[in-house]
């Protein structure tokens, strides 16, 4: 008896997407910021921009950047500092072909027509790269911050959700 090979394949989405998922192949990116910054919660930034290059340059699928709004002392991570979208648009206009994806944008915490129009905006000045992730949010003291209610991030995740699309 024969077995029939399963064929798997990934929609075609954007160059950035394509990139990363491709079938039966393993893509490798990278999360910034790419220092180790093991003395305090929030890197240099030094050199990042050289670093992403470099990493396009050898070959890595993507560079991933996350969505910290606010230092939170007890998390014990700034992430990359710079907002995401506006640091894309940086990263845009110095690379070419790596994937620029973003794990993940705070639905909760920004408008969903910001969000739209940034995203939108990433991709068109990336030639299409932006990869999209979005989170509900997982850090209670930002939420105080900006008014909203921690325990209504869910509600809130899918209504922004549902209004983007």
């Amino acid at each position: 008896m024969q077995t029939a090979e399963k064929t798997h394949s990934f929609s075609t989405i954007n160059s950035g997407y394509n990139r990363v998922f491709k079938p039966g192949r393993l893509s490798i990116g990278l999360v910034v910021p790419m220092e180790n910054y093991s003395d305090g919660p929030v890197p240099t930034m030094d050199h990042h921009i050289e670093r992403v290059k470099l990493a396009e340059k050898l070959g890595f699928s993507a560079v991933w950047l996350r969505d910290v709004p606010f230092n939170v002392p007890s998390f014990g991570d700034a992430g990359q500092i710079f907002d995401p979208f506006v640091y894309l648009g940086a990263l845009a206009s110095q690379t070419t072909d790596i994937a620029l994806g973003v794990a993940s944008i705070v639905l909760p915490l920004r408008h969903p027509a910001h969000v739209a129009k940034a995203a939108a905006s990433a991709d068109v000045l990336s030639q299409g790269r932006l990869i999209l992730g979005i989170a509900s949010g997982d850090r209670p003291e930002e939420f105080p911050a900006l008014d909203l209610p921690f325990g209504q991030r869910g509600d809130l995740f899918r209504e922004s959700y549902d209004y983007i699309r």
